[in-house]
């Protein structure tokens, strides 16, 4: 408006005869100036909406990445909760298979005399000198529950030898597939996804009918998530849910392919 202004008055000047040369001049010149104003405008609104459209798509990029944070925070709480209901487990199959372990004894034992409360051990067959020692039959516990003590105060590398060493000392024990379970969990607290595929597969070879087989079964379909390999851990929670139906795992599997399944656009 005031650039038309200023034409217009220069006209008029220039009809009314009464416009000098210097006036003219200074009119386009006060022109030019404002025509450079508008300019400098024009390109500073352009590099404003410019801005404000790369702050917009930041914007989005943030609660795009918000959501997928809060769903893996999710996913790792109730990683959390699985874990913490492992630990129950384990601690009970353990007083379990301690129990029956620490009444061995006494049942063994063989009276020598009338002498009531007076319990000796049978006569040997060999002389003393020959004769083995003993095994403690509580020992497997012992080590099981050290390396489990180990692995909840988060010596993961520490739990990780005891219960090889426990595995290759009583290979056949109950409690043998557990050991090599909580190895296999001992990898993936810390994220070591492919090393703790390895380990939860020698879970299912161990003992393919027990329930740490299926447990292990559930853990690898999560490690092949965290892989970014969906595929193949749905086909694995398909197999918990086809081979242990009735198992605890079972019940999660079926969850988390249904959430899996949600998720498909």
């Amino acid at each position: 408006m005031t650039r038309e202004l200023i034409a217009i008055g220069a006209v008029a000047l220039v009809a009314a005869g009464c416009a000098s040369r210097g006036s003219v001049q200074q009119l386009h010149d006060q022109l030019g100036g404002l025509r450079a104003e508008v300019t400098d405008l024009r390109h500073s609104h352009e590099l404003t909406t410019s801005e404000v459209a790369r702050a917009l798509d930041d914007l989005r990029a943030l609660d795009a990445r918000h959501t997928e944070l809060h769903a893996g925070l999710q996913e790792h709480t109730a990683d959390a909760a699985r874990l913490r209901a492992r630990l129950d487990a384990a601690e009970k199959e353990w007083r379990e298979a301690k129990t029956p372990a620490a009444s061995e004894p006494s049942a063994a034992a063989t009276p020598a005399t009338s002498a009531p409360g007076l319990v000796l051990p049978a006569p040997a067959l060999v002389p003393p000198s020959q004769r083995p020692g003993r095994p403690d039959p509580n020992e497997p516990a012992r080590i099981y529950e050290a390396a489990v003590a180990n692995f909840r105060a988060r010596e993961h590398g520490q739990a990780v030898l005891d219960f090889l060493d426990f595995i290759a000392t009583y290979p056949k024990h109950p409690l043998a597939a557990n050991a090599q379970y909580w190895i296999g969990e001992a990898y993936y607290v810390q994220r070591d996804y492919r090393h703790a595929l390895e380990e939860f597969r020698r879970v299912v070879e161990m003992a393919p009918s027990s329930r740490s087989a299926a447990d292990a079964l559930l853990r690898i379909g999560l490690a092949y998530t965290n892989l970014r390999d969906n595929s193949r851990a749905q086909m694995v929670w398909q197999r918990v849910v086809r081979e242990y139906p009735a198992s605890e795992a079972a019940g999660k599997a079926r969850a988390l392919l249904r959430q899996h399944a949600a998720r498909r656009p």
